[in-house]
């Protein structure tokens, strides 16, 4: 069963509440997004493997550590996703970017496939699926499938915030999935919305309603 990580860290949790705030505006929210990304994924990739090589300082030769081979992939989920990636891409700029986008089906309620660019070498890399708001879980593992159809495996989930039935939804299907929250918070209201939550990540980014 993949594990479910809460990113705590006290700076993240105090950027987060003003994330949630109502009164905070686009401007503000969107630099507070890529804060908390930054700071976010300083967590997420505490694992990456090290191997030693030898560095000339003004002083001697030194053994030092540098990141082993793996390379890194970002996959944001339109359009809401875009808004994490820039904070990623300051601590990690060799990712390479693609992008999932998914709608969702008025008849079914499913999420539809409507747009997928993927890096040539995708198959290569480890891979970050980034939405900010993890409720229902059907995004999610929509991307995801999208991605497993295509041959990828290793597959980390990235999210601001998630409701239980949507950690419970993305375990299940992908239980290889491990998913990396800010917070957990109480339930989906019955609108399918978030509760504390922040409201629609995707209009607070952009102004839009």
């Amino acid at each position: 069963m993949g594990q479910l990580f809460i990113c705590d860290h006290p700076l993240i949790q105090h950027k987060l509440t003003y994330i949630r705030d109502e009164n905070t505006t686009t401007k503000d929210f969107r630099a507070l997004v890529d804060e908390v990304a930054t700071l976010m994924v300083y967590e997420i990739t505490r694992d990456i493997p090290l191997e030693q090589v030898d560095v000339k300082t003004p002083v001697t030769t030194a053994k030092s550590n540098v990141i082993s081979g793996r390379m890194l992939g970002l996959i944001p989920i339109l359009r809401a996703g875009l808004g994490m990636v820039d904070g990623v891409l300051k601590l990690i700029p060799a990712a390479k970017v693609g992008h999932v986008g998914l709608y969702r089906d008025e008849e079914t309620l499913q999420p539809v496939e409507y747009y997928v660019k993927l890096p040539k070498d995708v198959l290569e890399r480890d891979l970050l699926v980034i939405d900010p708001m993890l409720a229902t879980g059907g995004s999610a593992n929509a991307a995801i499938e999208v991605l497993k159809k295509r041959g990828c495996s290793r597959i980390k989930l990235m999210c601001l915030i998630a409701a239980p039935e949507g950690v419970k939804a993305v375990q299940e299907a992908h239980p290889d999935v491990d998913i990396y929250v800010a917070a957990l918070d109480s339930h989906l209201n019955e609108h399918g919305y978030i509760v504390p939550g922040l409201g629609d990540a995707g209009d607070r980014l952009y102004g839009t309603d």
